[in-house]
C-alpha cells in the first residue's frame, strides 16, 4: 500500500505575494520596454550626421564659463539658457564629443516614450499605454531630435512629465507634494522653452472638468499655475525683447502653414498620417480625449495665431512636444480597434517598416543643416592634412551660419591658427557672433600662407567682405581652391616681395 503525503494548500499570503510580483513586473514593462525601444532606435547612427549650425551654437555656449553664459543670455538666446547651463555641467563631466553632446537628447527622447506609456495607461488602459510608447518610439521625429544637441527633446520630456504629474495630482488632490512636483515640472518646461508652456491650455481644459465636479479643488491649480507664472515671467520679458533678432528670418504664416506646422513636427508625413488616423479611432472618457486632443491641437493653433504679429514663431520644432499627445491617442485608437495583441503588434511593426525611409533620411550626414548642407569635417580634414606651422585662417562670416565654429570643431584641438580678421570673439563680447577687424589691411601680419574658408563655390575672393577681399588680393594669390559640400577651401600664398 502506497501512502502519498498531502501537500498543504497554498496560503493566501503566497497568492498575494505572487500577484504583487506579477504586478511589479507588469508595471515595469509598461515603461521599460518603450524606453528601451526608443533608446535602441534613436541610438542607431547617433553620431553619423555632422553637427548642424544650431548644435554648433550649443557647443560654443557650453564651452564658456557659467558667468559668461549668463552674461550672453542677457543679450541673446535667453530662451535656451537653462539648456545651456545644464549642458555646461554635462560637458564639464563628459567632454564635448558628438556622442556626449547628443546623448542627453537621446535619453530624454527615450524617457518621453516611457512617460507617454504611463500617461496612456492612466487615461486609456494598460494596452493603450504600452502601444502609445512603442508608436512614439518609432516616430522619426524622436530619432531626429533625439540625435540633436538642442533642447527640444528635453522640452518634449518635460511637457510629458508635467502632464503625468498633473494626472497624479488629480488622483490625490489632497497631496501638496504632488502639486509641488507638477509645479516644478511645469516651471522647468517653461525655462527650457517658453512656447512649450502652451501645453497649459490642455491642462486647464482638464482642470476645468475636475473643478466643476469638486469646487473645493480650484485654489490648488490656481496656486500652482501662479507660481509657474512668477518663475518664468522674467524669462518671458527678456526672451520677448530678443525674439525679433533671433527669428527675423522666419516668414509670416499663411493658412497652409498651420497644417504644415503640425505635420512637419513628426519629421515624416507617413508617420503623421498613420498616428492621426489611429488617434481618430480613440474611444474613452471625455476628459481623457479632451486632455490629449487639446494637447495635440491647441499649441500649434496658438503658435500660428501669435505669429501674425511682429515676430513669427512658425517652426515645427517648436511644437514637437505635441507629438506625444498624438501617440497617446494613437495607442488608444489602436487598442480599441484591434483586440488581438498579435494584431496590434503587427500594426506597430508595419508602421516601423513604413517609416523606415524617413528614419534613414533623418540620419543622413548633412540632415542637421538641411536644406543647405555644409561639410565642415571635410574642410577641416583638408586643412589639417596640408597645414604648416605659421599658417593663418580667414573665415567667411557674411551671415550667421557659424562656418567658423563648424570647421574649428572638426579641426584637431591642438591645431591653432591666427584668425586674421577676428577682432573680438563671441565669448569676449557676450554674444553669438564675432566682431571683425574694421580696417582689414591693418590686420594682415605677413603670414606666408592663409587658409580662406568660404560658403558656396564662388571664386573665394568674391565670397567675403569686399574690404577683406581687397586686402588679401593685394598681398596673396590663390594656390589651391578645393570645393567640398556647401563650401570652398582655398589656400592663399603671399606674393613674392610683399
Amino acid at each position: 500500500m502506497v501512502i502519498t503525503a498531502q501537500l498543504p494548500p497554498p496560503r493566501e499570503e503566497e497568492f498575494q505575494a505572487a500577484a504583487a510580483d506579477e504586478s511589479v513586473r507588469r508595471r515595469a514593462a509598461l515603461w521599460l520596454w518603450p524606453f528601451a525601444v526608443a533608446l535602441a532606435v534613436g541610438g542607431q547612427g547617433l553620431t553619423d550626421s555632422l553637427l548642424g549650425r544650431d548644435e554648433l551654437v550649443t557647443w560654443d555656449m557650453v564651452g564658456r564659463s557659467t558667468g559668461s553664459i549668463l552674461a550672453t543670455l542677457h543679450n541673446v538666446d535667453a530662451v535656451h539658457g537653462m539648456y545651456y547651463l545644464l549642458m555646461h555641467g554635462w560637458v564639464g563631466l563628459f567632454g564635448d564629443s558628438v556622442l556626449s553632446l547628443r546623448l542627453p537628447s537621446l535619453v530624454a527622447a527615450a524617457a518621453t516614450a516611457a512617460v507617454v506609456s504611463l500617461i496612456g495607461e492612466r487615461l486609456f488602459g494598460y494596452r493603450a499605454g504600452i502601444l502609445a510608447g512603442f508608436l512614439l518610439a518609432l516616430a522619426p521625429a524622436m530619432s531626429r531630435y533625439g540625435q540633436e544637441a538642442r533642447s527640444y527633446a528635453l522640452v518634449m520630456f518635460a511637457v510629458a512629465l508635467a502632464t503625468l504629474l498633473l494626472l497624479r495630482a488629480l488622483e490625490r488632490p489632497g497631496s501638496p507634494w504632488r502639486w509641488a512636483a507638477y509645479t516644478l515640472a511645469l516651471t522647468v518646461t517653461g525655462l527650457l522653452h517658453l512656447i512649450a508652456l502652451s501645453v497649459v491650455l490642455a491642462h486647464v481644459c482638464l482642470l476645468v472638468v475636475h473643478v466643476r465636479q469638486d469646487r473645493s479643488l480650484w485654489w490648488k491649480p490656481v496656486l500652482a499655475l501662479s507660481a509657474v507664472a512668477g518663475c518664468v515671467t522674467p524669462l518671458l520679458v527678456l526672451g520677448s525683447s530678443q525674439a525679433q533678432r533671433q527669428l527675423y528670418w522666419v516668414p509670416k504664416p499663411d493658412g497652409w502653414a498651420l497644417f504644415s506646422l503640425a505635420r512637419d513636427a513628426f519629421a515624416s508625413t507617413l508617420c503623421a498620417g498613420a498616428l492621426i488616423a489611429l488617434a481618430l479611432l480613440a474611444r474613452s472618457q471625455r476628459r481623457a480625449l479632451l486632455l490629449c486632443g487639446a494637447w495635440a491641437v491647441l499649441p500649434p493653433v496658438l503658435v500660428w495665431a501669435a505669429s501674425h504679429g511682429e515676430v513669427s514663431y512658425v517652426r515645427s520644432v517648436y511644437v514637437l512636444f505635441t507629438v506625444p499627445a498624438w501617440a497617446v491617442l494613437a495607442g488608444a485608437g489602436l487598442a480599441s480597434a484591434v483586440r488581438s495583441g498579435r494584431a496590434a503588434a503587427a500594426v506597430v511593426v508595419a508602421l516601423a517598416l513604413v517609416v523606415l525611409p524617413d528614419q534613414r533620411q533623418v540620419r543622413q550626414p548633412f540632415e542637421h543643416d538641411a536644406p543647405v548642407p555644409v561639410d565642415y569635417a571635410a574642410a577641416a580634414g583638408l586643412v589639417a592634412r596640408l597645414h604648416r606651422p605659421g599658417d593663418a585662417v580667414v573665415y567667411d562670416r557674411a551671415d550667421t551660419w557659424k562656418l567658423d565654429g563648424g570647421v574649428q570643431y572638426y579641426l584637431p584641438r591642438g591645431l591653432r591658427m591666427r584668425d586674421v580678421f577676428l577682432a573680438r570673439t563671441p565669448a569676449e563680447i557676450d554674444d553669438l557672433y564675432a566682431v571683425q577687424c574694421a580696417v582689414p589691411v591693418r590686420c594682415l601680419k605677413g603670414e606666408p600662407r592663409i587658409w580662406l574658408l568660404t560658403q558656396g563655390t564662388d571664386f573665394p575672393f568674391n565670397a567675403i567682405d569686399p574690404g577683406q577681399s581687397m586686402a588679401l588680393q593685394s598681398a596673396y594669390t590663390v594656390s589651391l581652391s578645393q570645393p567640398v559640400t556647401g563650401m570652398t577651401v582655398s589656400l592663399l600664398e603671399r606674393k613674392a616681395g610683399r
